[in-house]
């Protein structure tokens, strides 16, 4: 496995042989795995403390949802649900804390509270402020694909193929952050596994994952509780999706992916820090 750096903030993390858990935080009422749970900003700062202490190298804060059929959120209401927590979780843990959002203004008020990744699911496209933003603040980006809208994402999509044209896709706003002052080493993929993707669709991106790389940089994974794996194993319940979730976590992890973005932080971590020291030893 060749060396892959990315830098956040003031640190870099090498993730060659040592990838990162990023625990998703949702302040919202209607995510689809764990929508409302973690609205109240007590019971998402204590939320946060526990993927943390389970072993989160990252926590990603959103308020904003972008399930299937989510509607938008209004610029206030989002910074009203994130921005309080970003700040009272700055000042307990010191891991770095990230933003999903595509609003630039979000974005500029969660990076005053301490924020130092921005996690766009529309990869730059959603706001024209958003790169000339991370670039200015030198904030790591994560660039995601996505096809549509939260709204419409799922209604028939179509692609020619799939993995060329996310690909396409990750290496056109690559190019775009980068004229706009961005750090390369500061940028991470991610193809946007169920956003905008059939299951054929999420299946092929998973197969070739080296094929949506884009100048070796890092690829960020978000499949954990989604409906696809209840596709395909049948297993309907949510509590049902985490046995799947850890398979792919550390298949995945030998394929090449370096970021995982999970709900459950422990089990998750436990399977990539086993499958790693593993892969290690068949160097």
């Amino acid at each position: 496995m060749c060396e892959r750096i990315w830098k956040i903030g003031k640190q870099v993390f090498n993730l060659s042989k040592r990838g990162l858990v990023m625990g998703v935080l949702n302040v919202t009422p209607d995510s689809f795995s764990d929508g409302g749970k973690f609205f109240a900003m007590e019971e998402a700062i204590e939320h946060g403390l526990q993927m943390t202490a389970e072993g989160a190298d990252i926590i990603d804060i959103g308020g904003e949802s972008t399930r299937p059929g989510a509607q938008p959120v209004a610029l206030e209401e989002e910074l009203n649900r994130v921005i309080p927590v970003i700040k009272k979780l700055r000042r307990k843990i010191d891991i770095p804390i990230s933003v999903d959002t595509s609003k630039a203004l979000v974005a500029r008020a969660a990076i005053e509270a301490g924020v130092s990744i921005v996690n766009d699911v529309t990869g730059g496209r959603g706001d024209k402020e958003m790169l000339p933003l991370v670039a200015d603040t030198k904030t790591a980006f994560i660039i995601m694909h996505m096809q549509g809208s939260p709204r419409t994402m799922q209604v028939e999509p179509r692609y020619v193929d799939v993995v060329a044209e996310v690909a396409n896709f990750l290496r056109q706003q690559y190019r775009c952050a980068i004229e706009c002052g961005s750090d390369p080493m500061a940028i991470a993929f991610d193809p946007g596994i169920g956003f905008g993707k059939t299951l054929e669709h999420n299946l092929k991106l998973l197969a070739q994952l080296e094929k949506i790389r884009v100048h070796d940089r890092p690829l960020v994974i978000g499949v954990s509780r989604k409906g696809f794996l209840a596709t395909v194993t049948g297993a309907s319940k949510m509590e049902s999706r985490l046995a799947p979730t850890l398979a792919l976590t550390s298949l995945l992890r030998e394929r090449g992916a370096d970021v995982f973005r999970v709900h459950d932080v422990k089990e998750n971590a436990d399977a990539l820090r086993l499958s790693e020291a593993i892969l290690q030893r068949a160097i």
